[in-house]
Formats: C-alpha cells, sequence, structure tokens
C-alpha cells in the first residue's frame, strides 16, 4: 500500500535527520488518477510537513513521464539539481538499504564537481 512507503519515508527522514543530514527535500509525486486524487488527504496525512506531497493535475503531462520514471520509482538529486541515482523496484523497496545508501552517497559525497554548496 502506498500509505505504508510514505510511512516508511518519513521513518527514513526522520533517521537520517538524526545523523546528521538536514536540508534534504523530500517530495511524493501522487497519481493524476481519480482514486488517487480521492485519497490525497489521506496521504498527505501520512508524513509530517517535512514531505511535499504533490497532486498531478490530471489535465497535465505526467510528472513520471516528464522524468523517464516510474510510479514507485526513487528519483536522488544532488544539493545543485543534478539527478544523481533512479531507483525502480526492486531497488526503491525501502525496506531494503539502496534508497537510504543512495541519499547518504549524495549529500556526502562530493558528486556534483565543482560547485558552491560544497
Amino acid at each position: 500500500c502506498f500509505f505504508i512507503l510514505s510511512i516508511r519515508l518519513e521513518d527514513l527522514r526522520v533517521k537520517l535527520e538524526n545523523e546528521g543530514l538536514v536540508n534534504i527535500s523530500y517530495v511524493i509525486v501522487n497519481h493524476q488518477g481519480t482514486n488517487s486524487q480521492r485519497k490525497f488527504h489521506l496521504l498527505k496525512g501520512s508524513v509530517s510537513d517535512y514531505i511535499t506531497v504533490y497532486q498531478q493535475d490530471e489535465q497535465q503531462a505526467d510528472v513520471w513521464t516528464a522524468l523517464n520514471g516510474s510510479k514507485d520509482d526513487f528519483l536522488i538529486y544532488d544539493r545543485c539539481g543534478r539527478l544523481v541515482y533512479h531507483l525502480g523496484l526492486p531497488y526503491s523497496y525501502l525496506s531494503f538499504q539502496y534508497v537510504e545508501e543512495s541519499i547518504k552517497i549524495a549529500y556526502c559525497e562530493n558528486q556534483c564537481g565543482n560547485c558552491s554548496y560544497t
């Protein structure tokens, strides 16, 4: 269930924050479908205000198509806004360490090269 994923993402956010990884932006992209739109408030209520829940408009282009991704993918960007990791299933399951480790690498390592944020 998607709400379990959102709760696990919240748990991961808190864990990383407690480890000193702060100023990370988390965004959940809700599906465009009518059923998902009806459950938007439940999804938004399952996470803290530190995780943005974006509701796609049915009339606009699908965000996942624009990003060459799929539902349940994790796209991890560095502090300069460059895509560092694109994790699809099964690597995006939060019960595995792939998402957490990818965030840590993007946060801690100098992936973005010569930049004023490092």
